[in-house]
């Protein structure tokens, strides 16, 4: 039986056979600890961490928005454009609609259409255009 041990090709590689005693190549110090998945995850979680504060940033850079709209009262006819602070969630021309009309219909005008919504960088330009009705809403 040892002379067929001697002989086979895999007698090497069977049982407990570890690697050679002389090897003394430097390792690679992760391959070693066999840490290597946790180094990919951390490098994947630190790419959605700065992703996720940029998403945060823009959005908090969008905090600011508004609506110019056009309203109308009756009995005289007085027609009325202006421009009023609307939250955040409402920042679409159907959503700025819902939050507005209550408003305005306190005062006695009717929401005829909101116009836009824009940020803070569109307030300037409107400023003159909306005289008294400017941000009052």
């Amino acid at each position: 039986m040892t002379s067929m041990n001697r002989d086979w090709a895999g007698a090497r590689k069977s049982g407990n056979n570890g690697p050679l005693l002389s090897d003394n190549r430097r390792a690679n110090p992760l391959w070693l600890l066999n840490n290597t998945g946790i180094a990919r995850s951390v490098f994947h979680m630190k790419h959605a961490v700065l992703i996720l504060a940029f998403l945060a940033s823009a959005s908090a850079a969008q905090a600011e928005c508004y609506a110019d709209y056009k309203a109308k009262r009756d009995n005289p006819l007085q027609l009325q454009y202006g421009v009023a602070q609307v939250s955040d969630s409402a920042c679409s021309k159907q959503a700025a609609a819902r939050e507005l009309a209550p408003k305005l219909k306190a005062d006695g005008w009717t929401l005829l259409t909101v116009l836009s919504t824009f940020g803070a960088e569109g307030l300037e330009q409107r400023k003159a255009s909306a005289g008294q009705y400017f941000l009052r809403y």
